[in-house]
């Protein structure tokens, strides 16, 4: 029964019982079953654009860490629509936790405009023009509901990274999701959240091969940390390593 009502919450998060039409010009707003798969759609109703390979490898990575007993809660950074939260507290509900938090991380009010002058990486990142990506708190809350899982084991931290995470309170972490698109916002959540953890914890990373800033942010951040954990390609953009050594 847990695999049968994990799979149906990926079918409904993402959408493709109902195949609603993507809300992004590129795909001449139809609706295309192998770029819902792959996440290169925006859909319109949907509550994850993430895509059903890297919503199936979130699932599988929180099961693990509940299955190995690493200690932690689940923290998303840029969550849009909820949709990858929801999953990991479908995960934890199914499993019967009761221990663990899932930390939803975001403006919710879209992406910050570039910070070329801390962040030159970022210049003329176009991210804070997508008006599509500005989902509220509450819009948030409501999807939450939607599938019966907005309780206290779901907390939010509302407003820029570089404000709420450096102080959040947070203990040690099994699974981190970073959705940040930029560099800013990556660099932010590693330079807050990588050092909580836990080892053989999972560090996922949504943009990597989508968006330049996000990939070099990652690659610096290994780098200053001498990081060395293989990086296991998800799909063309998501990717995730495990956390095997303290850094």
């Amino acid at each position: 029964m847990t695999d049968l009502y994990l799979d149906l919450m990926e079918k409904c998060l993402l959408n493709t019982i109902y195949e609603d039409a993507p809300i992004d010009p590129w795909t001449g707003y139809k609706y295309d079953p192998h770029l819902r798969d792959v996440g290169r759609d925006w859909p319109g109703q949907a509550h994850t654009m993430i895509g059903q390979k890297r919503l199936h490898q979130l699932r599988e990575a929180c099961e693990i860490v509940i299955r190995e007993g690493i200690a932690g809660d689940f923290i998303e950074t840029g969550v849009w629509r909820g949709g990858a939260c929801i999953m990991m507290r479908a995960v934890l509900k199914a499993y019967r936790i009761t221990d663990r938090t899932v930390w939803c991380a975001d403006s919710f009010e879209g992406l910050p405009q570039p910070d070329a002058e801390h962040y030159p990486e970022d210049t003329n990142d176009p991210h804070h023009t997508f008006i599509q990506l500005a989902v509220s708190l509450d819009q948030v809350k409501s999807n939450f509901v939607k599938y019966g899982l907005l309780d206290d084991q779901v907390r939010f931290l509302k407003g820029w990274f570089k404000d709420t995470l450096p102080s959040a309170p947070i203990g040690t972490v099994a699974v981190l999701r970073l959705d940040g698109d930029m560099y800013e916002s990556t660099m932010q959540a590693l330079d807050s959240l990588y050092d909580k953890v836990s080892l053989r914890g999972f560090v996922i990373v949504d943009d990597y091969g989508a968006v330049p800033g996000c990939q070099t942010a990652i690659k610096d951040f290994r780098a200053k940390r001498n990081i060395s954990e293989p990086v296991v390609n998800i799909d063309w953009g998501g990717i995730y390593w495990r956390k095997v050594h303290p850094a």
